[in-house]
């Protein structure tokens, strides 16, 4: 280990490590040398000591300052996902709206990440059910085009033009002007700005019916009805048009749970829950300012203000600089100040306290229970599950899945091509997939090993999984999940049955059945892959550049045999004559 006494006194981020060199805590620190005396110095308190008793060495990284020790310090937590920090376990980024404003003809798309690309986005929408239903709104009331044709050159209107959502700004049969009129009132709805909105369109209503067009006028005479209808049920939670985050956190038996509600132009868009178990904080606030970076380290919009239960001391100038980065603007961390934000702020702490109690109890229960069903020694909390696809031999697969305190983490999540095993072999398939991810965890710093391993298959599929365990040397409790009927098989020969609903049989079959999704989907991609790449080789001029572009913008065959010469010739690469031999070839080989 180093010594502390040359650690040097300037600002940096440290590393605590166990005896096999695993990350276990990232922190960062204004005095390197004190803050890292103040771990093996004096008195600890227990939440402290259970960590150092773990550490067994440390490293440190000198910055220049300690902005960015902040910023080093949130990067090395995304990549290593220490087990002591507040780590928010979710694989997704949040969804967002984008209009393309930035485009001649902007359309709307759901993303995950956004930019700063000069258009705009709308969200989150936690969770994503409430964006799927304002998109499908938007599509039926306001003809805007979604697709992603290049509309550079005019092509023929597709389906959705007959069907009256789009204007066919691809034929040239809208102006411009009027479309972007479309655009806006697009952008007045995702806003929630009724007023304004309702205004234009009982304007645009009357024009219609003076100039006689009674049935254009009698449209958006509907199209006013619906919208009045949705912005009753939208709940408004603000009076102003605002947009804040509020982020509530609740504290129980050395767990944490944390709730996030997103307020946009005054309507509440979402809410988002997670529980963290192990993190290391010393007090509230630096817990509240551990999640807001474990929050913003996302591609995430973040609002001007964010409303929080804990004080942020005025010194904390490097968060702040740090959100007015990634915000290009200031943000203001604060606790509420007026009785709309105390009573959202109450309803997240609400919120937080009722998740935390309902999952420890429940998770508790059901993990208890399947100790005392499978003779385990420990509660598991972490369980892994392996399974194995093929078809006649061809484009063999393996999946792994990563369950963890009540959820799956799709981050330790593994797709596994069949590299050592030619033909159909399922145990010699089974032995290369668990010697391949158990041996990963091996040398993976800060991610801890299932306690629990379930194998997707029989007794022989067992034996083959725990041999290599053995091999190993991995202290790990191994099942298998047999079926029609569903049972779990022991090592000794012994089942019981899957099939009585009990909680833990149904958690043991619901994560069985996520690793057979998993490797069914990945074979199936490999096989739509390759399928879609050995019709396409067999055209003359279609090469590598050009089965690209097509794949990327149709996605099948069946599509692309649907597509017209023209909307072919618009791509990159291609023009009518090559678009056309696409056609007739593919038409050939069917």
């Amino acid at each position: 280990m180093i010594e502390l006494a040359t650690v040097p006194a300037l600002p940096g981020v440290y590393l605590f490590k166990d005896k096999k060199g695993r990350i276990l805590y990232v922190g960062k620190a204004k005095i390197l040398r004190n803050r890292l005396r103040s771990y093996f110095h004096g008195d600890l308190d227990p939440r402290k000591s259970k960590m150092v008793e773990l550490v067994k060495d440390f490293s440190y990284i000198v910055t220049s300052n300690e902005f960015e020790a902040l910023v080093l310090e949130a990067n090395l937590i995304k990549q290593y996902k220490p087990p002591f920090n507040v780590l928010l376990r979710d694989d997704k980024s949040y969804p967002y709206l984008k209009i393309t404003i930035a485009e001649q003809w902007p359309r709307i798309e759901v993303v995950r990440k956004p930019k700063k690309d000069g258009n705009l986005y709308f969200g989150p929408y936690v969770p994503a059910q409430s964006m799927w239903e304002a998109l499908s709104f938007i599509r039926k009331n306001f003809p805007i085009r979604t697709c992603k044709y290049n509309l550079s050159k005019s092509i023929r209107p597709c389906v959705q033009y007959q069907m009256k959502r789009c204007p066919a700004p691809c034929a040239k049969l809208i102006s411009r002007e009027k479309y972007m009129k479309g655009i806006e009132e697009v952008i007045l709805f995702l806003k929630g700005q009724k007023k304004q909105l309702l205004s234009m369109l009982y304007e645009k209503m009357q024009k219609l019916s003076d100039d006689l067009k009674f049935e254009e006028a009698a449209m958006v005479r509907d199209q006013i009805k619906r919208l009045e209808k949705i912005f009753t049920e939208q709940r408004v939670v603000l009076q102003t048009f605002e947009n804040i985050d509020v982020i509530a956190t609740y504290t129980e038996n050395s767990k944490i749970s944390v709730n996030i509600l997103f307020v946009r132009n005054g309507l509440l868009v979402g809410s988002k829950d997670y529980i963290v178990k192990k993190a290391f904080y010393e007090t509230k606030e630096e817990l509240t300012i551990s999640i807001i970076e474990a929050v913003y380290s996302k591609e995430a919009l973040i609002p001007p203000p964010i409303i929080v239960l804990q004080s942020i001391p005025d010194n904390i100038d490097e968060i702040k600089q740090w959100l007015k980065d990634k915000r290009n603007d200031i943000v203001e961390l604060r606790k509420p100040t007026t009785n709309e934000e105390k009573s959202l702020l109450n309803m997240a702490l609400n919120n937080a306290t009722i998740h935390l109690k309902s999952k420890s109890s429940s998770h508790e229960t059901i993990l208890n229970e399947l100790k005392e069903r499978l003779n385990l020694r420990d509660t598991p909390s972490r369980i892994g599950a392996f399974d194995v696809s093929t078809l006649f031999g061809t484009h063999s697969v393996g999946s792994f899945v990563y369950w963890e305190d009540g959820a799956f983490n799709k981050n330790l999540y593994r797709h596994l091509k069949i590299k050592e095993t030619p033909g159909i072999d399922d145990y010699s398939s089974m032995r290369e997939i668990v010697f391949r991810v158990i041996t990963k965890f091996d040398t993976q710093e800060g991610v801890p090993k299932p306690e629990l391993i379930l194998i997707d298959g029989g007794r022989g599929h067992l034996n083959t999984a725990l041999k290599v365990v053995k091999e190993l040397k991995a202290e790990m409790n191994v099942f298998a999940i047999a079926k029609e009927p569903d049972r779990l098989v022991f090592s000794d020969g012994r089942k019981i049955s899957l099939d009585d609903k009990r909680p833990s049989s149904l958690l043991l079959r619901k994560i069985r059945d996520e690793a057979h999704r998993v490797a069914i989907s990945y074979h199936k991609k490999l096989r739509k892959k390759a399928s879609f790449e050995s019709v396409l080789e067999k055209i003359a001029g279609v090469g590598k550049k050009r089965r690209l572009t097509l794949l990327k913008h149709f996605g099948s065959i069946a599509r692309i045999k649907s597509a017209t010469e023209d909307e072919i010739a618009t791509l990159p690469g291609f023009n009518l004559k090559l678009a056309k031999k696409v056609i007739d070839e593919l038409n050939k080989s069917s």
